[in-house]
């Protein structure tokens, strides 16, 4: 079989697609960029495809060359061309993880906020191992027993940015009532344990968390669910939809605004949060019946 050239980790794909909008930004072609910085023309092409590297002491003169002096974002540029090219710990599982899920690893790993809205399911960052298994198996009816425990094993690795030094991920979700009832038949404590883990981790300063009680009225959320990660200048804020058909992502700010609108509406009608608690204690004491 031959070789397959390695897809480009999503850091090196959002840093090329940054320097070509700055470029057309400006008004600058291809060649005239390239030529100013002594370069072929191919090899800025590979640079804003994410096929070539570039190294981090070429980012300011390429951006001053459009026009752009803010220090803070070419600072940002050069340390995510230092690292563009690192894998993450997400690497070792393989093929385990689809790209999509791994790109969405890739985006908490770097991010400072996430807000999630979800119906059916405890959010992947506040999963339980064990609540963990039972969903995957449930849902990848494709995966094989070692796969499962595998995909299990990275969604909880995934939470290690919940408690990062220095930075942790803030993290504010909305969870329908319903999905905090589920039984899982032949396994009680699972439940039990994810309801656990859910009053612990919502005393964390980093994370806010809100229950869509079972009479609230129509909301957005009703269209299904998603995540909104945010990020610090430059970076901008992208989108995690969710469908059984797997993932998609989207980017651009007119469309991001309207999902980040709706999260607005969606906590809005949800519990306040120390309602919130006391629906969780109370489900939580219901599981010791």
């Amino acid at each position: 079989m031959p070789n397959q050239r390695a897809k480009p980790t999503l850091r090196r794909r959002r840093l090329g697609g940054l320097l070509r909008d700055s470029r057309t930004g400006s008004g600058q072609t291809l060649d005239a960029a390239a030529a100013r910085m002594g370069w072929d023309h191919t090899k800025l092409s590979k640079i804003e495809n994410a096929r070539a590297h570039i190294a981090p002491r070429d980012i300011a003169p390429l951006m001053n060359g459009y026009g752009v002096t803010d220090e803070a974002m070419i600072s940002a540029l050069e340390a995510l061309a230092k690292d563009a090219g690192r894998r993450g710990w997400w690497a070792t599982y393989g093929d385990v993880a689809a790209s999509g899920y791994t790109d969405l690893i890739s985006l908490e790993a770097d991010a400072d906020s996430v807000r999630f809205y979800s119906p059916t399911l405890v959010p992947g960052l506040l999963q339980t191992g064990g609540y963990a298994r039972q969903i995957i198996a449930a849902t990848a009816v494709t995966r094989s027993t070692e796969e499962v425990e595998a995909l299990a094993n990275i969604r909880i690795a995934r939470q290690s940015v919940l408690s990062r030094l220095g930075k942790p991920l803030k993290l504010r979700v909305v969870i329908d009532e319903a999905a905090l009832r589920h039984k899982f038949p032949g396994a009680a404590d699972v439940m039990r344990e994810q309801m656990t883990r859910l009053l612990d981790v919502s005393t964390n300063p980093n994370v806010i968390i809100q229950i869509m009680p079972l009479g609230a009225g129509p909301h957005p959320g009703l269209a299904g669910m998603f995540s909104i990660v945010g990020f610090q200048h430059p970076w901008p804020t992208v989108v995690h939809v969710e469908s059984i058909r797997g993932a998609s992502f989207v980017e651009g700010t007119d469309d991001v605004v309207i999902f980040e609108n709706g999260f607005d509406r969606i906590t809005a009608a949800a519990l306040p949060v120390d309602e919130s608690r006391e629906v969780m204690k109370k489900i939580m004491e219901e599981t010791k019946a």
